[in-house]
């Protein structure tokens, strides 16, 4: 099952976990009240898996495709992590399907502080459009995940600030719909 928590305020190596003393955990209830989509799927039949299959027809994912980021594997390696570390929305959903190794989105809740969420094998995860968040590596430095898109993907990481996007703004009209 997935972890989640919020993180503390280190600069210390951004692939350790960065818990809060005592721990401060975060439910998969409070991650869906953020638009948050966690699932378990069966990552060794991943090509077969039923479940999957029907997730991408009813999701509409018609796109997908495999990454593998470790530094044997990913060309131009560390200005990827870095990119992926900047905190970030995109004007479509970000869908992971983690397929081997293990890692850590990191999204802001509704007070823009910060929750780390563990991915390893089998985790899929829906950010959606609209949410800041950020992506690295556990100390393990090595994930292999599928990408899924509605229609063509579109790769495109915007910055923060990006709050004049209809996105970011549809996403924060959701939080505010989430807290009535």
């Amino acid at each position: 099952m997935v972890e989640a928590w919020y993180m503390d305020d280190s600069q210390e190596d951004q692939r350790t976990p960065h818990r809060l003393q005592p721990n401060s955990p975060v439910s998969l209830e409070q991650l869906r009240r953020l638009g948050v989509v966690y699932r378990k799927l069966d990552a060794d039949n991943y090509e077969t898996d039923p479940c999957l299959k029907e997730i991408r027809k009813a999701e509409n994912y018609s796109w997908m495709d495999i990454i593998t980021i470790h530094k044997d594997k990913l060309p131009n390696y560390e200005e990827k992590i870095k990119t992926f570390y900047e905190e970030h929305l995109h004007l479509d959903d970000e869908i992971r399907y983690i397929l081997d190794g293990s890692g850590y989105f990191d999204v802001r809740d509704k007070d823009d502080k910060w929750i780390r969420i563990s991915m390893e094998k089998g985790d899929m995860i829906t950010l959606p459009a609209g949410i800041y968040h950020r992506f690295t590596l556990d100390e393990n430095n090595y994930v292999k995940a599928m990408r899924l898109f509605v229609g063509e993907p579109v790769w495109t990481p915007y910055n923060r600030p990006a709050d004049d996007f209809p996105a970011r703004k549809q996403y924060i009209k959701l939080l505010a719909e989430e807290a009535q």
